[in-house]
């Protein structure tokens, strides 16, 4: 049996510096050749971690004090060349742009390939092949910094591929993909089972559970809960699993799909907090909103679903006023037209945390990164330190104050970018994927945070591919296709209101 292994970890033990306690705890588990094995985790259990030591980047790249051992495709990662490690073992990150290294969708597949040696001749027809897998034929061409964090995504997949590795390390890949390319992505996965051994991290688990020939299980600490077949390990250990915050199929989840529908609809304010009239965008020469109107009155709570490249991530950077002005139309917050409100002002108006949580880390400390905007805005240091504190136990990064916040693993990042975010208390709070990469108990925490604000009349609008999550906080669903509004109205008649408004939309795109 020990000749069929291709993963094999045995007491691992990962610590980084500046840590209380390591990111992996006496870690021993092994996957055969060929297998499918979930890895599952709360959010800083580790799992990112276990990823970047089977893959040699710890500690090659990122340093940390490694014990025990690790063998990967026959290889001990720690201890082999980067180059031959990943013409053997293919990762793909949770934030793909971690992974690009040029400015376009073809040459980022050709760089892995020119890594490897391969013969220039034989590089087109591996490319190809991989966008196929991916269904990003037509991006062969296209320029990466225009592409929507799903497209990125798929990208990222597909120069993985292309590399042809025997094990597929995947941290997160359909976390910025919508329901059917989520969907399309595991179906891709399932036609790779056998011709390489994976091991998936990953959330959205209703969609990938049968896919799976066993399922690995970090607990709280970084130690391993259990590993085994799916089924039975999980029924055996379901307790712990959602006590240490781990998600679960929803069949396994009580409560999945059991929160009271929103509070009835506060009385309407004026001015609206939100106006776009006649919004039209577009990056270069490629148009992403077309003609947008909605208005959002104060105190509402808004989810904006769609399909990747629909617009939603722009539509929300241009009502924060993070973008270019656009070609045409209006903004108006709070009935004062975008342009006319100063930075300082919109700041103290808008909360905005973006869907890449390294985008807005302005500091080299958890504690400096939740105390700067309450800085700037001039408040004394013991408010200040209160508040801080206050916020690093709230989110639970109490343990991580003095760490740089590009070494948090990407739950901790989201934690800490929504924490910036509601340090000052602006009236509407715009964010972009709140609870990607977040466990199961974070998460309905964070968004149990917004309903509590909400209450107090704070707006909210909120980006997601979750229509779950839609319908138990959201009162209004905004759905955006091709740049447009295809549907405004309840989260409850979605389906049935793209149907009816949109034939031409796939309504699927939009269930979960």
């Amino acid at each position: 049996m020990a000749r069929n292994l291709e993963i094999e970890v045995s007491h691992l033990t990962v610590r980084y510096p500046r840590t209380h306690a390591p990111a992996l705890a006496d870690v021993s588990f092994s996957i055969p050749k060929g297998e499918l094995a979930l890895l599952l985790g709360p959010s800083g259990g580790g799992k990112s971690t276990l990823a970047l030591a089977l893959t040699g980047l710890i500690p090659h790249s990122i340093f940390a004090r490694v014990e025990g051992t690790v063998r990967v495709a026959g290889l001990n990662p720690a201890e082999t060349r980067p180059e031959k490690v990943a013409a053997r073992v293919g990762i793909l990150f949770q934030d793909p742009e971690a992974a690009f290294a040029t400015l376009t969708v073809e040459d980022e597949l050709a760089f892995g390939l020119e890594n490897l040696a391969l013969p220039p001749e034989q590089m087109p027809a591996r490319i190809i092949s991989a966008l196929r897998a991916v269904g990003m034929e037509a991006f062969l061409h296209r320029p990466l910094q225009t592409l929507s964090g799903g497209e990125a995504q798929r990208i990222a997949l597909a120069a993985v591929l292309a590399m042809e590795p025997d094990v597929l390390v995947l941290d997160e890949p359909t976390a910025n993909l919508d329901p059917a390319a989520t969907r399309a992505f595991f179906s891709t996965l399932g036609s790779l089972k056998g011709q390489h051994t994976i091991l998936l991290i990953e959330h959205k688990l209703d969609e990938c559970w049968r896919l799976a020939d066993r399922v690995v299980i970090l607990g709280e600490g970084g130690r391993l809960l259990a590993s085994g077949a799916p089924e039975p390990t999980l029924r055996s250990h379901l307790a712990e699993v959602l006590r240490a915050g781990v998600w679960v199929p929803r069949e396994y989840d009580p409560r999945a799909g059991r929160l009271p529908p929103p509070d009835v609809f506060p009385p309407l304010r004026e001015p609206p907090a939100v106006e776009v009239r006649g919004l039209r965008f577009a990056y270069a020469d490629t148009p992403v909103l077309d003609g947008i109107d909605l208005t959002i009155p104060q105190g509402d709570f808004v989810a904006v679903l769609g399909a990747n490249g629909a617009g939603k991530s722009t539509l929300a950077m241009q009502i924060a006023g993070l973008l270019p002005a656009p070609q045409e139309g209006e903004i108006r917050l709070f009935g004062k037209p975008l342009e006319d409100i100063p930075p300082r002002e919109r700041a103290e108006l808008v909360g905005f945390v973006f869907q890449n949580p390294e985008h807005q880390f302005v500091t080299d400390r958890v504690w400096d990164e939740l105390a700067y905007s309450l800085r700037v805005r001039g408040w004394a240091e013991e408010e200040i330190r209160r508040r801080v504190e206050q916020l690093l136990a709230e989110f639970r990064l109490t343990d991580h104050a003095d760490r740089n916040p590009f070494t948090l693993s990407q739950g901790q990042k989201r934690r800490l970018s929504v924490g910036t975010m509601l340090a000052a208390g602006q009236r509407l709070l715009i964010l972009d994927e709140p609870t990607f990469g977040q466990d199961r108990n974070t998460a309905y925490a964070l968004m149990e945070r917004l309903r509590a604000l909400n209450k107090q009349g704070v707006t909210v609008m909120m980006i997601s591919h979750d229509l779950r999550l839609a319908r138990e906080y959201a009162r209004r669903a905004i759905v955006l296709a091709r740049g447009r509004v295809v549907y405004d109205g309840a989260p409850s008649q979605l389906h049935e209101g793209v149907t009816q408004r949109t034939p031409r939309i796939k309504t699927t795109d939009y269930t979960d």
